[in-house]
């Protein structure tokens, strides 16, 4: 069995290897971080051994959770340790849900063969849904499905108010908002109807849902929206 190597264990390198547990088994992870403390301590959970940058290079595979900022310097750092210049790379961009396989893990491969691929591909399928993009689309998919969680979170928590305000327990409130969120994401993805339809056919004529959709339109629901993944995306670029 293959064994992987986790340079950075934050939220998305971290979610990442918990899913890797599930397919490969924690024995066969190496985790290390800038805080070697988290590291350990995941490493802990997972089953999975923790230390230096210089033992995660020594895997079968690697994988590095950096910031874009953070890179060059650590590309160095692992050229002088395992004396590597030039490696088949996959780059990836996983979000959080992958911890609980429920997530989008983004990929683009360059100089790899199709075993190397297929290795990833078996290593992290209990991730989720695992997407090919081309390099240069990479960017607009994480504005999306890396940075798209957080927007979600965000409208759980504006529903659950919601509800709060018109007298719904906390606990009830957040729990209807969550599942409403899932069932509706799964009717899309299963129906392959375009969520346009799907609103649609909730809407009664002087129905109580359009007159939510009109107070969510009046307010630029759908524009701010947008305007999130293009200023994630944004960011991105103006971090390399």
């Amino acid at each position: 069995m293959a064994v992987f190597g986790f340079i950075g264990t934050g939220n998305m390198g971290g979610a990442l290897a918990t899913a890797a547990a599930k397919s490969v088994g924690g024995e066969n992870l190496i985790l290390s971080n800038r805080t070697p403390e988290k590291a350990k301590a995941l490493a802990e959970a997972l089953g999975a051994k923790s230390g230096s940058n210089s033992d995660a290079v020594k895997a079968d595979y690697i994988l590095i959770g950096v910031k874009p900022q953070m890179m060059a310097g650590l590309f160095e750092e692992i050229q002088t340790l395992s004396g590597i210049e030039k490696v088949p790379v996959i780059r990836i961009m996983p979000n959080t849900p992958a911890s609980i396989g429920q997530g989008v893990v983004l990929y683009d491969s360059i100089n790899t063969v199709e075993e190397e691929l297929s290795v990833f591909l078996s290593a992290f399928q209990a991730a989720g849904l695992l997407q090919p993009l081309p390099e240069n689309l990479i960017d607009a998919g994480s504005a999306v499905s890396g940075c798209g969680p957080a927007f979600v979170y965000l409208f759980i928590e504006a529903l659950a108010d919601g509800g709060v305000e018109c007298g719904l327990p906390r606990a009830a409130a957040l729990r209807l908002a969550a599942q409403t969120l899932i069932g509706s994401a799964s009717l899309v993805l299963e129906s392959g109807k375009h969520p346009g339809q799907l609103k649609d056919e909730v809407c009664s004529p002087g129905g109580t849902t359009i007159a939510g959709v009109h107070a969510l339109e009046k307010g630029g629901f759908r524009a701010l929206a947008m305007d999130a993944v293009k200023a994630a995306y944004d960011k991105t670029r103006g971090l390399k």
